[in-house]
């Protein structure tokens, strides 16, 4: 069946508090059991932190020979991202790469190996100083070297990699609407605003939408090169929950949807009351419209772990009916460890489910 025409079962698979990709048993372990439970869609982490989860030249043109592969895998003998794709389409699953950290250079590292080595490079605040929120550091989304950077990393993953399509997240496109105070930012802002600078209130509605308009153009051009290069790749976002994304991330998913810039869309509905989860999805609706606009699916995104709280089966039944009764085209869940033995199974009753 087309990609594009069945009902999303997918997961993301991390990096972290996860071991799964850290071998060549750990993915074709993972790859089997997601098939037997159902599941037809995979989401790999390939950029975190820095570092990618393949094997990339364009980080070794940036950064030099240390920096090709996140560390962990330097003395291992294969590629996970190209492990993952020959496992998951053994087993029928679609492979989605998803560059988790986007924009974001490091987490509670100064910057990190990114920042130390094209400090221009840095999101600046109102204060001048490096853009940080909630632990991440920030590189500078407006500047077209930036932009270059990553747009070269997906390109590559594109070129190298037969991938089913790729996803952005809450960082890609996406900056804290506390940033773009930087030289560059703020002299493109004034040669559209008659040389007049920034508001300093960082969430003027209008310096707001300005932003966001430029990381909207940004996700254009991702999507852009995807399908130039198959138009059948399918280009998957899934950003925080709008409005809360468009005020603090400047995310203006609405406007990608009206835009066609994204295939899927899978808002992060991460809640722990499932009256809230429900209330989140209905918002998702509300301010997307999807039944306008038959040509993207909207798979919300389930939380089911973050460190050791989970949602169990129970919570997850109940939003999958009310996927099911909003018309919602599927449901993709954060992450691939909270399927299993601390989590109820959770995986083998969504085998069940899916059968009903």
């Amino acid at each position: 069946m087309p990609l594009q025409n069945q009902e999303i079962r997918g997961v993301w698979l991390t990096n972290i508090d996860s071991d799964v990709m850290f071998s060549k048993l750990g993915i074709k372990t993972a790859m089997k059991r997601l098939k037997d439970k159902g599941f037809n869609t995979v989401f790999p982490v390939v950029w975190n932190d820095g570092f990618t989860l393949f094997r990339s030249e364009t980080m070794r043109k940036y950064f030099g020979d240390g920096y090709v592969i996140d560390s962990a895998f330097v003395a291992k003998d294969f590629d996970p991202l190209a492990e993952i794709i020959k496992e998951g389409h053994a087993n029928g699953l679609k492979v989605m790469p998803w560059f988790e950290f986007g924009f974001s250079s490091s987490y509670n590292k100064n910057g990190g190996h990114i920042l130390r080595k094209y400090p221009e490079w840095a999101a600046k605040d109102k204060e001048g100083k490096m853009l940080k929120k909630n632990g991440f550091e920030w590189m500078n989304a407006f500047d077209p070297k930036v932009q270059g950077f990553l747009l070269a990393m997906i390109q590559e993953v594109l070129d190298r990699y037969a991938v089913d399509g790729i996803q952005g997240d809450d960082r890609l496109p996406a900056l804290p609407s506390s940033g773009g105070y930087d030289d560059i930012t703020v002299e493109m802002y004034k040669k559209e605003h008659n040389g007049a600078a920034p508001p300093q209130n960082e969430k003027d509605a209008n310096w707001l939408q300005w932003r966001a308009n430029k990381l909207s153009d940004f996700g254009q051009k991702v999507y852009q090169i995807t399908k130039a290069k198959n138009p059948n790749l399918v280009v998957s976002f899934s950003p925080s929950v709008y409005p809360l994304s468009l005020e603090e991330y400047l995310q203006d998913s609405p406007t990608w949807v009206k835009r066609g810039m994204v295939d899927w869309l899978h808002p992060q509905c991460y809640r722990y009351e499932i009256a809230r989860y429900k209330q989140t999805v209905d918002d998702v609706i509300k301010h997307h419209e999807p039944s306008k606009y038959p040509n993207v699916k909207f798979a919300p995104g389930i939380l089911v772990k973050a460190g050791m709280k989970f949602n169990n089966p129970k919570y997850v039944k109940e939003a999958l009916a009310h996927h099911k009764a909003a018309g919602m085209n599927g449901s993709v869940f954060f992450f691939y460890e909270g399927l299993w033995e601390q989590n109820e199974m959770l995986g083998d009753s969504l085998a069940v489910w899916w059968k009903e």
